[in-house]
């Protein structure tokens, strides 16, 4: 800014995004690079998903097909397409069947018959057989049938909670994969496993002698890949404290870990089919995301020698994800602080190239703004209530046109999961924010991943106490250095985040202003009663096993001290959300109507646990826009 700047209140900037911009934007949640060069990758389009392919010669991108919802649904999803042998399998998201589709032209047909839920399609090397995730009734297994669907489906493992991203050997002859049960989630504890595959008497492949490779119920493992010469199973543990990537010989049976930093190279395993390296096609290099200080970077490490190399990328992109790898070139999302979410391939890098040249094949928004127009982002951490240092992430209000005076208000977002974190990626709802005036905490309490096992430990058993410590330390941080006004703070959060809000208003009245719930967790008992399989059990590592807990259960929820909340919330609820249930945000807001609390509840119907439909998107901003100005800016 400069004093050429029209002043104007925090709060009340013109801003070039508005809710329409947002709830337009395009989601890539996943995309694979085929060997000749195609590629494939899913948007997520208001709440509908579909397949585009973007050929290797150039031609405009087309949407595979427009009949079906592609979305898998075991858990929270992900794992929803493969490529291979010149076809696409996919899931229909109404259906569960697996579907194939030639990648040039042609209609889909049923490759699976249409019960239960599958997930994380992985083809075998010689076309032949598809290896799936299946769920049925309370039930996972790993599923084998034959590509073109002539037979039925063949159960090859069962008897763990969960399985989780199926590889093939290169020769075809044997699969690995990971397992776990409860009361574990995938980040506490899983087993990377390994086993023969044979041809029964039926014809279909059967696994003979099975073996645990690496991980057990303290040590979790993530994305077993095999190297292209068949030689290694590559994966990535956090046996060290830190999630590293490890190599598993397969003839000697020696493990050797190849990067040793403090930096996270795995992720959570919320969704199936979750990527953070790839191996190249000669499988001399493997090319590794490196998550650290809340940016994410491309390195390469060499198998002959184990050197590792920063590979620079032309543009300044701090959050890369989904690593595909062809013969030529690397796939993947990426986005910077201030540059929107975009979908990119680099060449495969030589001595004398660089940075990387990359191309740009989508972009999540129109990107009619210049880069001037956001805020910046930058990492900053502060001393928590206890000894530990606390992470985040922090925007300044930002403008080209205006400019305030005094010091702006604050909207501390919490991230849900717990089990999650914010990075330094491009994201809209912070734009949303800063460029009207306000500054912006998004805060990675203790519990959250991308700062080693022991900083996500911390959280279990304390789930409604660090995390709300840690969203009060930051906005007291900010407040003591005078970057934000005490008096004109707002908390904001989902699911898990939105329990946080909640806890946050309830202990510590008067502290914000307000609060801003997206279905928030408000009572315990009903969560562990009423959730998903995945999460049946998550609440044993982050407050306690019942009945032992019960008490705990019952300090920790909200809803049963709900009355002290005397600070205006505003309230968004999905009306199908199976994780929770709207009955929990009809209780609260019954009793903030009863008591004169001032608030808004908007319930969506068609909605589930995070919102989905464009118009959704629009209103909820929109009505959060007002309820600031009314309760914070003019208050």
């Amino acid at each position: 800014m400069t004093s050429e700047n029209i002043s104007r209140q925090f709060g009340l900037w013109d801003s070039p995004i508005s809710p329409v911009s947002i709830s337009r934007g395009l989601g890539f949640p996943s995309l694979m690079l085929a060997d000749d060069g195609t590629l494939v990758w899913l948007e997520s389009r208001s709440g509908r998903n579909v397949l585009v392919v973007q050929s290797a010669h150039g031609d405009a991108p087309r949407d595979l097909n427009d009949e079906f919802n592609i979305r898998a649904k075991v858990g929270y999803g992900g794992g929803d397409f493969t490529i291979g042998k010149g076809f696409v399998f996919f899931v229909d998201g109404d259906s569960g069947r697996i579907y194939r589709q030639p990648l040039q032209s042609g209609a889909a047909e049923p490759v699976t018959p249409a019960f239960g839920s599958a997930a994380s399609p992985a083809l075998s090397p010689d076309g032949r057989w598809l290896l799936y995730v299946h769920s049925y009734e309370g039930q996972d297994s790993l599923v084998v049938v034959d590509q073109e669907g002539d037979y039925w489906p063949q159960r090859l493992v069962s008897g763990d909670d969960f399985y989780m991203q199926p590889v093939w050997h290169p020769d075809g002859a044997s699969i690995a994969w990971i397992a776990w049960d409860h009361p574990n989630m995938p980040w506490d504890g899983t087993r990377l496993n390994l086993a023969e595959v044979k041809i029964g008497e039926q014809g279909l492949p059967t696994l003979g002698e099975r073996q645990s490779v690496a991980g057990d119920d303290s040590t979790a493992i993530f994305q077993p890949e095999f190297s292209p010469d068949g030689r290694f199973l590559a994966y990535v543990s956090d046996a060290s404290g830190w999630w590293q990537v490890c190599l598993f010989d397969l003839e000697s049976g020696e493990h050797r870990q190849l990067t040793d930093v403090p930096a996270e190279h795995g992720l959570p395993a919320w969704v199936q089919g979750m990527r953070s390296y790839a191996f190249s096609q000669d499988g001399k290099r493997l090319f590794v995301l490196r998550n650290q200080d809340s940016s994410v970077s491309l390195w390469q490490i060499s198998l002959e020698t184990f050197d590792e190399t920063q590979l620079q990328i032309e543009g300044d992109y701090t959050y890369l994800n989904q690593i595909s790898v062809s013969a030529y070139e690397i796939a993947m999302v990426a986005s910077g602080g201030t540059v929107p979410t975009r979908l990119i391939t680099c060449l495969l890098p030589k001595e004398d190239r660089a940075p990387l040249r990359l191309r740009i094949w989508r972009r999540a928004t129109s990107e009619q703004l210049p880069r001037g127009a956001y805020a910046t982002p930058r990492a900053i951490s502060w001393q928590g209530l206890g000894s530990e240092l606390v992470h985040g992430i922090f925007y300044p209000p930002h403008s080209e046109i205006f400019a305030g005076s005094g010091a702006p208000p604050l909207v501390v977002r919490v991230h849900g999961g717990p089990t999650s974190q914010r990075t330094l990626q491009f994201d809209p709802s912070c734009q949303f924010f800063a460029t009207r005036g306000y500054a912006v905490l998004d805060v990675n309490y203790r519990g959250s991943t991308g700062y080693g096992r022991a900083y996500r430990d911390l959280l279990r058993g304390n789930w409604g106490v660090y995390d709300v410590q840690d969203v009060l330390s930051g906005a007291q941080s900010l407040v003591d250095q005078g970057l934000v006004d005490g008096s004109k703070m707002v908390i904001m959060g989902g699911s898990a985040g939105g329990y946080t809000v909640l806890k946050a208003l309830q202990e510590n009245p008067g502290f914000f202003k307000a609060g801003i719930n997206l279905y928030g967790v408000t009572n315990m008992f009903t969560l562990a009663a009423d959730t998903h399989k995945f999460e049946a059990h998550y609440l044993d590592s982050m407050i306690g096993p019942l009945p032992d807990a019960a008490e705990l259960y019952r300090a920790r929820s909200p809803i049963f001290s709900i009355d002290r909340i005397q600070d205006p919330v505003a309230v968004f609820q999905g009306e199908d959300d199976l994780v929770v249930p709207r009955a929990q945000s009809d209780e609260l807001v019954e009793s903030l109507r009863r008591r004169g609390v001032p608030h808004i509840y908007r319930l969506y119907p068609g909605e589930g646990h995070g919102f989905r439909k464009s118009e959704t998107i629009e209103d909820m901003f929109s009505e959060i826009n007002r309820f600031l100005k009314q309760h914070v800016i003019f208050s």
